[in-house]
């Protein structure tokens, strides 16, 4: 008599989905090994299926860069109903110090004097792609992107423990790979344009708008971004209080004219940097970070910063800040 065919477990076809059962078998094997009288057998099997999907979300298939891994993922969940898609660097850091906050810049305000050197920070990042197919080339797109990043003084008390800063930074911009593949890497090409302020008051508004361009080389397990960008003009302002106008007239001078990134990811620890400079006034701006794992998707991540600009109030405020925390995505 044939056989009647039985339907594969949901995490037989999870396996089978995500290309991890040789993976998720051994770990089984090596959990029921170690003797553990508190353990159920389901929660061996939920244990062993999450450090599955870890392994697949830091792993690229050969001749393949994790760069190029992540954006075949992002293509594949993209239009998923309940997926948001990362930009750059989702982050929390409960925890940060300054060297030297900017209390000139809120001079006059009840912030003056109960500014604390020690603050939160956080930031919130996601792109939207606009288009299902490809536009012009195989494997280009265009997206919205949306970046928040926040500054809260939560352990002022005395002035209330208020959110010192926050930066909107809305942009839209097209990426498409190249055919140039220097050093048997990866390349591609993009450009977009920017607004970024901070949605202060008058005297505290910062603001400017960018047209950029963006060059990416990527090979195995790095990753590495040069974008240089013009300043939309703004007209001068009569006054300083006009509500019209441009808010920081002398923001390149200490923001530059270019920005270069990148990461690389070692076993489990992912190193990112980040360095802008005005070679005319010898102003500019560098960043470390580093993130290692935690438990599933949640990472440690630690940053450190030095120069300019590590926000828009802070433009022209050299300060060195170091913060921990826990990065929510990756760079790779």
């Amino acid at each position: 008599m044939p056989q009647e065919e039985t339907a594969p477990s949901e995490s037989a076809t999870y396996q089978e989905a995500s290309g991890v059962a040789s993976a998720y078998d051994l770990c089984l094997l090596e959990k029921i090994k170690q003797p553990n009288d508190e353990q159920t057998i389901e929660s061996i099997k939920q244990q062993c299926q999450l450090d599955s999907v870890t392994q697949t979300n830091y792993s690229a298939t050969k001749g393949e860069s994790l760069a190029q891994h992540r954006l075949q993922t992002e293509r594949k969940t993209a239009f998923e109903p309940f997926v948001m898609t990362a930009h750059h660097l989702n982050y929390l850091l409960p925890v940060t110090y300054s060297n030297k906050i900017n209390e000139q810049a809120y001079a006059g305000t009840d912030w003056s004097e109960g500014l604390e050197h020690a603050e939160a920070e956080f930031q919130i990042s996601f792109k939207v792609p606009l288009n299902y197919s490809d536009l012009m080339i195989e494997g280009d797109g265009l997206f919205f992107g949306m970046t928040l990043k926040s500054f809260w003084q939560v352990y002022a008390a005395d002035i209330s423990r208020p959110f010192r800063e926050t930066n909107y930074r809305p942009e839209l911009f097209y990426v498409a790979p190249t055919a140039w593949k220097p050093l048997d890497g990866s390349t591609g090409l993009g450009i977009g344009v920017e607004h970024e302020s901070n949605g202060q008051r008058q005297d505290l508004s910062r603001s400017w708008n960018r047209v950029y361009a963006q060059f990416y080389f990527a090979k195995e397990n790095f990753v590495m971004k040069f974008q240089p960008w013009w300043r939309i003009p703004e007209s001068e302002k009569a006054d300083p209080s006009d509500a019209s106008g441009d808010d920081n007239p002398d923001i390149e001078d200490y923001m530059g004219h270019f920005e270069l990134s990148g990461a690389y990811k070692w076993n489990d620890l992912e190193f990112s940097f980040l360095g802008r400079e005005n070679f005319a006034t010898h102003k500019g701006y560098g960043e470390l970070g580093l993130t290692f794992p935690i438990w599933g998707k949640v990472r440690g991540y630690a940053k450190y910063s030095t120069g300019y600009g590590s926000s828009m109030i802070d433009y022209n405020q050299n300060q060195q800040r170091v913060g921990l925390g826990i990065a929510i995505t990756g760079l790779l």
